[in-house]
């Protein structure tokens, strides 16, 4: 029997985290993947693939064609059991050696395929770590710090995704390039604003226009001081793949999971409840606390135009935010929005919210983010803890982690990137 759903007038939290939990199991590579594969292709099939989905994308694949031969990297913990398709487990966001490793293993294991094979690539949020071999002479310990000083910098993620691809010797299309002449398909689940399959982990199977002078310029953009066999690599020309390059002929990529249809699948949950829904965009990005103060003032309006006793109102929004580390705490840009959110609402009563990251993982924590209500910024003062002070060192998950307001749903084994909702009710 189904669990019924929590009301949103009685607890509205709880409501809240179910709308959470709806919208990462709409995205659930075990629906998503069967129903985008083929019949199984006569002759060899190599599944390969990259990405906090990836392994449970390839346990999806052999519950349809059965066992398959391949190599699949994802995030530790994110391991899937799967029946001939090996799962790795490298580190994310920063690349590690074992990712390498793999990466490695994969280009050999895509090494002379003919005309007459097939790839399958899983490919889904996470994959640009994981995916990793460094272009020119380049090092890991380059690459890291190249990494790390992108995620503190507060660069929008497909700037990141740009700079990633020409520092690489399979994003952007080369991955692809290794494969031909076979035939590909390549299915992704998006974790990026607007669902560009070249963005989606860095676009392996994928062409991109972009030059090195553009990726030049992101560092300059972001005040990141590269190490000299990075700017070696960026002042001649790199192995990204134009999207006309002939290597490409033979690959199709598909969408098969996106931010948006997990929003609507929130939303229709919410409208059943008795809400009403405004959906603000699945490809939202900018500072996560800039972010949370619009929501803040557009909630306050909302409400302000409430009727007493008019039905609930959800705010729903998707995208990636970013966070400019300013301290030395511990948070996540899904965190540092509700953080923002509680202490820009001031306690507005009749106003709850929940933040978090589909793939469980929000920022440098194993937690997915946070809800928050009308009594967080009271309960926060009598547990000793400060808004404005956790906000200035970036310290959102030690905030909410002191009172238990944290939403930590372990690895959810997919990725269509940010999930936030706004419960907005009546304020009397």
């Amino acid at each position: 029997m189904t669990d019924p759903v929590p009301s949103p007038g009685q607890a509205p939290q709880d409501f809240l985290r179910h709308l959470f939990a709806v919208a990462v199991a709409a995205a659930d590579p075990m629906r998503a993947v069967p129903a985008a594969l083929p019949p199984k292709p006569d002759g060899r099939v190599v599944v390969i693939g990259a990405g906090k989905a990836s392994a449970r994308m390839a346990e999806a694949v052999e519950s349809a064609w059965g066992p398959c031969e391949g190599l699949v990297i994802t995030r530790y913990g994110y391991a899937r059991p799967t029946q001939g398709i090996e799962i790795v487990e490298a580190a994310h966001p920063v690349p590690d050696a074992a990712g390498v490793a793999a990466t490695d293993r994969m280009l050999a294991l895509l090494d002379g395929l003919g005309e007459d094979d097939f790839v399958l690539a899983l490919m889904s949020g996470g994959g640009s770590a994981l995916l990793i071999r460094p272009a020119g002479d380049i090092t890991l310990a380059e690459k890291q710090k190249v990494n790390a000083d992108l995620l503190a910098s507060g660069a929008p993620i497909g700037q990141m995704n740009r700079l990633r691809k020409h520092l690489s010797r399979v994003k952007g299309g080369q991955l692809a390039a290794a494969a031909y002449p076979a035939r590909m398909l390549a299915l992704m689940i998006s974790d990026v604003p607007g669902d560009d399959p070249a963005a989606i982990a860095s676009g392996p199977t994928v062409g991109d226009a972009s030059t090195p002078s553009e990726a030049r310029a992101i560092l300059d953009r972001w005040q990141i001081v590269p190490p000299a066999s990075v700017a070696a690599v960026l002042a001649g020309d790199t192995g990204v793949l134009r999207p006309e390059d002939p290597r490409l002929a033979r690959v199709e990529n598909r969408v098969i999971a996106a931010p948006s249809q997990s929003l609507e699948a929130a939303a229709e949950i919410a409208r059943a409840a008795g809400c009403r829904v405004e959906l603000l965009g699945d490809a939202l990005e900018g500072e996560a606390r800039d972010l949370a103060a619009e929501h803040a003032a557009l909630a306050r309006t909302r409400q302000a135009a409430m009727a007493p006793g008019a039905a609930p109102l959800v705010l729903l929004s998707g995208g990636e935010c970013t966070v400019t580390r300013r301290g030395d705490g511990v948070g996540g840009p899904n965190a540092e929005y509700a953080l923002a959110l509680a202490a820009a609402l001031k306690g507005a009563p009749g106003i709850h919210a929940i933040a978090c990251d589909t793939d469980g993982v929000d920022g440098a924590a194993e937690v997915a983010g946070a809800v928050i209500g009308p009594g967080t910024l009271a309960r926060a003062r009598a547990a000793g803890r400060d808004a404005a002070a956790a906000l200035a060192i970036n310290d959102a998950h030690g905030f909410f982690a002191a009172l238990g307001d944290q939403v930590v749903p372990g690895p959810t084994l997919t990725n269509v990137n940010d999930f936030r909702a706004i419960l907005v009710q009546p304020a009397d």
